[in-house]
C-alpha cells in the first residue's frame, strides 16, 4: 500500500489521541479557599496586599533599610540562585526534544601473529594493520506518549515554583526587617522610660532622706526608696543588651556584619489604618508560598504523567556515518559508511522499576496536594491571627492611656500625702510607682503589637512582592 501524506496525518492524529489517553491535562485541584478568615465575611476584594511596601511604611529610614535588605539579604540571593538552577533544568528538558549528536575520531592498531593466521609451520609472519575512522552519530526519541512534554512542563512548573518561593522570601524579609525595626524602637522607648524612672527615684531617695531628718518618715522609708531605685537600675544592663542584640540581628538580615542601626523613634510611627483584607480566595493569587505550593503540585502532576509514559513503547531513531580506511592516504576517498536504525522498545519486565516509579510519583503528587491545602489553611490562620492582634491592640490603647494617667496622678498624690500628712506611708508610694512603670512599659508593648500586627497582616495577605 502506498503511504501518502493523508496517511501520515491520520497516523499523527492517532498517536496524539493515544498520547492524550496516557497523559492528562493539568487542572487546579479542588481546595478549600473560601471562608478562611475567622469572623470576617467581607465581600470587598480590595486588599492591602496590592499596596507597594513603600505605601505601607511611611518612615523613610525604615524604607531605606528594607531596600538595603532586598539588595543584600543572603537568603534572597540564595533564592535567586535556586531560580537559576531551575532555569538550567528547564533548558535541559527542552533540549530533550532534539536529537543528540556525537563526533568520534580514532585510530586502531590491529596485530595478528602466525598462530592466529594459521600459516604453515616454519613461516613466521606478523600482520599489523591500522584503521582510521571518523564518524558522527545521532539518536532521537519520538515523544509519542508525551513523556518529554510532561517532563518539560514539570521543569517549567518547578521554575515558576522557585520564582514564587523567591517572592515568598522577599515578603518574609520585608516583614522581618519591619518587625525588628519596631522592636528596636520599642526597646529604645523602654530604655528612655527606665532612665527617666531612675532619675525620678534618685530624687525620691534624696527626698526621703530629707523627710527622715525632719522626722516625717523613719529609716525604713529611706531604705525602701533606695531599694526601689536599685530595682529600676538593675534592668538597665538587660535593656541595653537587648538593644545590641536587636541591632545585631537586623544587621545580619541586611546582609552586613553586626553594627549600629540608624533609626527614628517609636513616637514617630503611625500604623497604617485602612486594613482591607479582600476575600480569602485571593490568597491563591497574592500569597507567594501558596502560589509556590500550587506549582509544586503541578510539577508533581506532570511527573506522574512521565511515570505513566514509561509503561508504553519508546520509538527511537539512531544514525551514524563517517569515513573509515585502512590507509591514511585513502581516508577521504572510497571510505564513506553510514547506517540508520529505527527501533521500538516495549518494556516487559523492568524488575518493578516502572511500577515503583509510578507509585512514587502518585504519592508525591498527593503529598504536594496536601501541602497546597495546608499552605492555604496556614495563610488563613495567619491573616486571622494578625487581625485579632490588631483589634486587641486597638482595644487596649484607650484603656491603657487612662490607666497611665490615673497611675501618674496616684504617684503624685501619695507623694504629697507622705510629705504633708501621716495619712499614708512610703509603701503606698512604692506600689503606685511600680504600677506606673509597669503600665508605661505595657503601653509600649501595646503600640509595638499594633505596629507589628499590621506588618504581619500585610505579609499574611501576600504583600511585599508586587
Amino acid at each position: 500500500m502506498k503511504f501518502t501524506y493523508k496517511h501520515s496525518i491520520l497516523t499523527g492524529i492517532a498517536i496524539l489521541s493515544l498520547s492524550a489517553c496516557v497523559t492528562k491535562k493539568y487542572e487546579r485541584p479542588q481546595v478549600k479557599s473560601e471562608g478562611l478568615y475567622r469572623d470576617n465575611n467581607t465581600t470587598d476584594t480590595a486588599s492591602i496586599a496590592d499596596l507597594q511596601w513603600k505605601q505601607l511604611f511611611s518612615d523613610t529610614t525604615l524604607q531605606s533599610l528594607i531596600q538595603q535588605g532586598i539588595n543584600e539579604n543572603l537568603d534572597l540571593k540564595q533564592a535567586i540562585e535556586r531560580i537559576k538552577i531551575a532555569e538550567a533544568t528547564l533548558q535541559q528538558s527542552r533540549a530533550a526534544f532534539l536529537p543528540s549528536l556525537q563526533a568520534d575520531v580514532n585510530v586502531t592498531d590491529n596485530k595478528q601473529s602466525q598462530a592466529a593466521l594459521n600459516f604453515p609451520a616454519g613461516i613466521n609472519i606478523n600482520l599489523e594493520t591500522q584503521t582510521y575512522k571518523a564518524q558522527l552519530s545521532t539518536a532521537w526519541e519520538a515523544d509519542i506518549w508525551g513523556k518529554l512534554s510532561s517532563a518539560k512542563r514539570a521543569a517549567y512548573a518547578t521554575l515558576l515554583q522557585s520564582d514564587a518561593a523567591k517572592r515568598a522570601v522577599q515578603t518574609q524579609l520585608i516583614a522581618t526587617i519591619a518587625n525588628n525595626y519596631y522592636t528596636l524602637l520599642a526597646l529604645d522607648k523602654q530604655l528612655a522610660i527606665t532612665e527617666e524612672t531612675i532619675r525620678v527615684r534618685t530624687k525620691d531617695v534624696e527626698t526621703m532622706r530629707e523627710l527622715k531628718q525632719g522626722a516625717v518618715v523613719n529609716g525604713a522609708a529611706v531604705v525602701q526608696s533606695e531599694a526601689n531605685l536599685y530595682a529600676a537600675q538593675v534592668t538597665l544592663p538587660d535593656l541595653k543588651r537587648s538593644i545590641k542584640e536587636a541591632e545585631n540581628a537586623l544587621s545580619v538580615v541586611l546582609g552586613k556584619a553586626p553594627n549600629a542601626i540608624n533609626r527614628t523613634t517609636l513616637d514617630q510611627q503611625t500604623p497604617y489604618a485602612d486594613l482591607k483584607t479582600g476575600v480569602s480566595a485571593q490568597l491563591l493569587q497574592n500569597r507567594p508560598d501558596v502560589i509556590a505550593a500550587e506549582f509544586g503540585f503541578r510539577s508533581a502532576f506532570e511527573n506522574t504523567n512521565v511515570a505513566k509514559a514509561y509503561f508504553y513503547p519508546a520509538l527511537t531513531l539512531t544514525a551514524s556515518g563517517g569515513l573509515s580506511s585502512l590507509q591514511l592516504q585513502d581516508f577521504f576517498s572510497k571510505s564513506i559508511f553510514y547506517n540508520l536504525v529505527g527501533g521500538l522498545t516495549q518494556p516487559i519486565f523492568a524488575k518493578g522499576a516502572n511500577k515503583a516509579r509510578l507509585k512514587t510519583a502518585q504519592a508525591n503528587q498527593q503529598i504536594a496536594f496536601y501541602n497546597f491545602q495546608q499552605t492555604l489553611l496556614t495563610g488563613g490562620q495567619e491573616v486571622s491571627n494578625a487581625l485579632f492582634a490588631y483589634q486587641t491592640a486597638v482595644e487596649k490603647e484607650a484603656t491603657r492611656a487612662k490607666q497611665i494617667a490615673s497611675l501618674t496622678k496616684a504617684v503624685d498624690f501619695t507623694k504629697e500625702l507622705l510629705r504633708y500628712s501621716s495619712a499614708t506611708n512610703y509603701t503606698d508610694v512604692l506600689t503606685s510607682e511600680q504600677s506606673l512603670l509597669t503600665a508605661q512599659l505595657s503601653g509600649i508593648n501595646d503600640k509595638l503589637q499594633k505596629l507589628q500586627s499590621v506588618v504581619n497582616l500585610y505579609r499574611a495577605l501576600g504583600g511585599g512582592w508586587k
